[in-house]
């Protein structure tokens, strides 16, 4: 057996669609495997000045809707491709989440995206993929 638990990191774009995509074929190989897709999302956050502005309800609403609709695409992929596995919503730092998650669920193996849809937020930050390559304990497949 390659791994026994895979997790993917899933956020609905392109390269996330692709890495769902090799985490099946993976998945697919290994019939006793377990695969985990988690789905990240964190709600907005606006700075004034020293602090942050009060973001509307219906502002985080619509975000938790689009997780959940994002997540429901992926149930949907799996149920396409006819591999068992659970998708999870997360809310949080992407990369810590995801982290924190495959060492919570004992996961060997990480697969993930070589670009997300955090556009000039990862190229300020990092991105995500490379912070879990960074500090993942456990082998990581970025898919480009």
């Amino acid at each position: 057996m390659l791994f026994n638990k895979i997790l993917v990191a899933y956020d609905g774009s392109k390269a996330s669609n692709k890495a769902l995509d090799k985490a099946v074929e993976l998945a697919k190989l290994s019939p006793e495997s377990e695969l985990a897709v988690l789905h990240v999302y964190d709600f907005p956050r606006f700075y004034i000045a020293e602090g942050f502005a009060p973001v509307p309800d219906t502002v985080n609403m619509e975000f938790y809707e689009l997780a959940e609709k994002t997540a429901d695409e992926a149930r949907n992929r799996l149920a396409a491709a006819g591999v068992n596995g659970k998708v999870e919503l997360a809310q949080g730092a992407a990369a810590e989440v995801i982290l924190r998650y495959a060492g919570e669920q004992s996961c060997d193996a990480i697969v993930i995206g070589s670009r997300g849809l955090g556009g000039i937020r990862e190229f300020v930050l990092g991105s995500v993929s490379h912070n879990v390559v960074q500090h993942a304990q456990i082998p990581v497949l970025v898919v480009k």
